[in-house]
Order: C-alpha cells, then sequence, then structure tokens
C-alpha cells in the first residue's frame, strides 16, 4: 500500500434520532443517524412511521389538476 493515501481510521461516536448512541469505528470521528437498530422495524418487530417531511403533500401539489385517464379512450 501506498503511504499517506487512506484516510485516518478513528472511533466514532454514532447518536440516532430516537436518542441511541454507540461507539463504533470510522474515519468521521461524529455521525448522526435518523434511524439504527434500536428502532429500525426490522430489528424491533414494531411499525414505526418515519417522517417523510411533506412528500406526500408535495406530490400531491406537483400534479394537482394532472388527469392521468387525459388522452385514452375507452
Amino acid at each position: 500500500m501506498k503511504p499517506d493515501i487512506h484516510p485516518k481510521y478513528v472511533e466514532c461516536n454514532v447518536t440516532c434520532g430516537c436518542g441511541e448512541t454507540f461507539t463504533t469505528r470510522s474515519t468521521v470521528p461524529v455521525m448522526r443517524v435518523d434511524i439504527c437498530s434500536a428502532c429500525h422495524p426490522f430489528y424491533t418487530g414494531r411499525q414505526k412511521f418515519v417522517d417523510t417531511a411533506g412528500r406526500i403533500e408535495k406530490f400531491n401539489r406537483k400534479f394537482a389538476g394532472f388527469d392521468s385517464t387525459a388522452g385514452k379512450e375507452g
């Protein structure tokens, strides 16, 4: 391997949106995540609705007045 071209591999403190914190190793010292294994539905078995930050409303505004049947005969 070539010297001095690889990033430093340091201890990383990870903080989740649910409040869970844990330590791992990474090339960045601090990491913030939205969802982790402590709150993810796949690992917990509980359904959790993740905030979509208005994506449905944005979609509805974008396609308001759009008729999907326009131009179809039948």
